[in-house]
């Protein structure tokens, strides 16, 4: 049976994601707080961040500008920025 959540992200109740799948106390927030679908979102920011940003994740300051750029979009409502990326839509 899956959990649910009050997905601070969606604000709305949401499926929870089904274990934490990042460590320490930001983790346990995010499996707390955040849904499945508000994780996916996430997850997709990052891939990007990760690829136009050419983060190494071996680099403890590109991790832990990752880990801010996450708590920022998934806690604080801001949007991820990427220099030159325009969504399709605008």
């Amino acid at each position: 049976m899956s959990r649910t959540v009050f997905c601070t992200f969606l604000n709305r109740e949401a499926e929870g994601l089904d274990f934490q799948s990042y460590p320490g106390d930001l983790g346990k927030r995010i499996y707390d707080h955040i849904s499945k679908e508000a994780w996916g979102q996430w997850m997709a920011k990052q891939t990007m961040l990760i690829n136009e940003k050419k983060l190494n994740m071996m680099n403890p300051d590109d991790r832990s500008l990752l880990a801010r750029e996450m708590e920022k979009f998934l806690f604080e409502g801001h949007d991820v920025h990427i220099e030159g990326y325009t969504p399709p839509n605008q």
